[in-house]
């Protein structure tokens, strides 16, 4: 879970990350991606200015004028339960190059370009119903990449200072890094608890100083510390 707000990459400071739970995008790209489809299939192109318009209002006021997400989230989620949480901003990503695709081919078709439009089109249905049904989200994986071409990723850390966190020096001390609506963070937390590891968690809410300080982009991330604070080893998931 990346922790900028931003919509695209940049070494901006880092606050509460915007989340969503997993199940939400992927029904958003099952209704576009079908949408796009149908639009197709019916020779009605304004259908995908439709779609357009749906992401544009997604993009500029969030769940509340998203109807995709009203509908998970007042009929879909109450019969699956809470998904896990996920990282909003790749989501956000992709659907402002879904929004790009459909208003160039809304202009296609005005334009008197059907075949272009219809090209432009049938990426999204294709890209989107992908992403729905298999998970594989590629407007996400190309916001990851430009993070990453961005610097922003975790960077090596040698020690802490368990002083500065509030950390009391101990043999098999873990500094987890966690943030209160990660249900990965949670789920690290009770494994290594259950487990009698001592743990020091440091919200990245509560300490974004300490987030910049130390490069935590993700979360959960947790070391491995002896009494001086130098890091052993990284604790995975």
């Amino acid at each position: 879970m990346s922790l900028s707000e931003e919509v695209l990459p940049s070494r901006a400071a880092l606050l509460g990350p915007p989340v969503i739970d997993a199940r939400a995008p992927r029904f958003n790209q099952a209704i576009i991606g079908g949408a796009a489809l149908a639009a197709f299939l019916l020779g009605w192109w304004p259908l995908l200015a439709l779609a357009a318009l749906q992401l544009a209002l997604t993009l500029t006021f969030g769940p509340r004028l998203c109807l995709a997400c009203f509908l998970y989230f007042k009929l879909v989620r109450p019969w699956l339960g809470p998904g896990p949480v996920k990282d909003a901003r790749p989501v956000r990503f992709a659907n402002l190059v879904g929004l790009v695709f459909l208003s160039a081919a809304s202009v296609a078709h005005l334009a008197g370009f059907p075949r272009l439009g219809w090209t432009l089109g049938l990426v999204v249905a294709g890209l989107a119903l992908l992403a729905a049904f298999t998970g594989l989200c590629v407007g996400c994986e190309m916001y990851r990449l430009l993070a990453r071409l961005h610097g922003i990723g975790p960077r090596s850390v040698a020690r802490i200072d368990l002083q500065e966190i509030g950390a009391s020096p101990q043999a098999g001390l873990v500094v987890q890094f966690t943030h209160p609506r990660c249900s990965d963070c949670r789920t690290l937390e009770e494994r290594l608890s259950a487990q009698g590891v001592p743990l020091a968690l440091v919200d990245v809410t509560q300490h974004p100083d300490l987030a910049r300080k130390y490069g935590i982009s993700l979360v959960p991330l947790a070391f491995k510390v002896d009494s001086d604070g130098k890091v052993l080893a990284r604790v995975t998931t």
